[in-house]
């Protein structure tokens, strides 16, 4: 495999958040700003949006479109929403504790806190739902389809062990609850359609991945065996056909979402599908906490970074045709490799050497804004459940009146989408 590796800042400093889109994009903020990057080739990143906003740790961006929510340390309570090729602020809305995630689709927008989660009508900005009383969540973590046909919403529903709560942003519902492992997550990501599940528990070893809307546990991949490892990002492929984790070792993997024929023959069997199939046979013959550990897929393609230690995040995406794995390291690098879709592999290195600096940042993948807006959409049905709130005691405030909006797809690009409004305060 080849590989590019391209500097993201100049400055001395290292990220605070870096996030990958399916554009190609990637959101990088800083001690002294952010930007936002398009990743059309393999040799160099177009910078299309420098902001000097300071101690940014938050920098999302709705696919290929013009907004951006931004969330800095000097007022960590609060997320501000731009629209950044007016260089206009569309509203603000200030919560009751520090916000440790952002997430948005086309229909909705996620603000997460340590035990509370807000969910917002992204047309609108207007509040729906605040779930309430969730387990504590000091990371953040949560993950939100990106298709917003299918607009669910992932987060821990223990912080003791490692349950998923999947709710439906749409409906305004709880769907289901997936014992997924034994100690708490550490990450969790859907495909491009909303209908898998990968996640992966403190220890690291194995990583899940399950059918969604029914919970069902579909493949099961050990990331390794020897120690235990923090996951920093789990990825699926656009076509969700392979699936990538990044941890805090040097290694990378990638594993191939296989479902084998009722006789467990493949077409074009490969040495890896040999070595599995020995494990399978000999786990038979053994004791069944062993039997679950051999019969476990292991990864189809590798990547040995440089670099053990650092966070980074990956992701998988096509660019200029070919299949592609993206790594951004808080080091300020961008690593793209190639990716052999029939033979996997290790992913060799070829010692291009970057220069740079040190940078901030989290990444994530989405599609592009314009490949969603034709996708037709379902009305919401709103359920209140036990111990969530409409409004979440939201102190009410001037908001954008609804004929203000089209009844189509939002364009960020019209000059009437999305004037400033008042700011809100949520409690």
């Amino acid at each position: 495999s080849q590989k590019c590796c391209i500097s993201l800042e100049r400055e001395r400093e290292r990220l605070t958040y870096f996030v990958f889109g399916l554009a190609m994009s990637l959101s990088v903020g800083t001690k002294t700003g952010y930007k936002l990057f398009s990743v059309t080739s393999v040799d160099k990143l177009d910078c299309i949006y420098e902001s000097e906003t300071p101690d940014v740790y938050i920098v999302e961006r709705l696919f290929s479109s013009s907004l951006v929510v931004v969330v800095s340390l000097s007022i960590p309570r609060r997320m501000n929403v731009y629209h950044f090729k007016k260089g206009t602020e569309i509203c603000n809305y200030s919560y009751s504790n520090n916000i440790l995630s952002v997430r948005l689709n086309r229909q909705r927008l996620v603000v997460c806190l340590e035990e509370s989660v807000y969910i917002h009508n992204i047309k609108d900005m207007k509040l729906l739902k605040t779930l309430l009383n969730t387990p504590s969540n000091p990371s953040g973590l949560c993950a939100l389809s990106i298709n917003h046909s299918n607009s669910y919403l992932a987060y821990p529903g223990s912080s003791t062990i490692g349950e998923i709560i999947v709710y439906d942003a749409n409906n305004l519902s709880t769907v289901t609850m997936i014992p997924a492992h034994d100690s708490p997550l550490a990450a969790l990501t859907f495909n491009s359609s909303g209908t898998k599940l990968a996640s992966a528990s403190e220890r690291g070893t194995v990583i899940r991945v399950f059918s969604i809307p029914e919970g069902q546990r579909l493949f099961e991949f050990r990331r390794g065996m020897k120690r235990y490892v923090s996951i920093s990002s789990l990825s699926f492929s656009p076509d969700a056909q392979f699936l990538c984790a990044s941890s805090n070792t040097e290694t990378v993997h990638i594993f191939k979402l296989e479902q084998h024929g009722p006789s467990g023959e493949e077409e074009c069997p490969t040495w890896g599908s040999y070595v599995g199939k020995m494990f399978s046979a000999a786990s038979s013959y053994l004791p069944a906490q062993v039997s679950g550990v051999m019969s476990q897929e292991r990864a189809f393609a590798t990547v040995r970074l440089l670099v053990a230690g650092q966070r980074n995040v990956c992701t998988l995406a096509t660019i200029q045709k070919l299949p592609r794995l993206l790594v951004a390291s808080s080091d300020g690098q961008l690593f793209i490799y190639n990716v052999d879709p029939q033979d996997g592999g290790e992913c060799v290195l070829e010692g291009v050497e970057s220069e740079g600096s040190e940078v901030t940042v989290p990444v994530q993948a989405c599609p592009s804004y314009a490949a969603t807006v034709a996708i037709p959409t379902t009305g919401p049905v709103t359920t209140t459940l036990t111990g969530y709130s409409e409004d979440g005691g939201a102190k009410k405030g001037e908001v954008i009146p609804e004929h203000e909006f089209a009844a189509g797809p939002v364009c960020l690009d019209d000059e009437n989408e999305f004037p400033p409004v008042s700011n809100q305060q949520l409690s």
